[in-house]
């Protein structure tokens, strides 16, 4: 599974990163600082409620 982040659309809620800081690190401004990542195996389903939570849907999830 990978999660792919559409920085340019980013408002800065969080709310992905209140959910699973280590898979979805801010920067100093409070904004995803990555673009995507490969999901670690065993935390497909943290990722992808992370990506839930996000009301802007910046975050898509690639199911492999």
């Amino acid at each position: 599974m990978k999660i792919r982040i559409d920085k340019a659309r980013c408002v800065g809620n969080a709310r992905c990163w209140a959910i699973a800081p280590d898979l979805y690190p801010l920067d100093d401004d409070g904004y995803i600082s990555i673009e995507g990542f490969d999901v670690p195996e065993g935390l497909e389903a943290i990722a992808k409620r992370g990506a839930r939570a996000c009301p802007e849907r910046v975050i898509e999830v690639i199911e492999e």
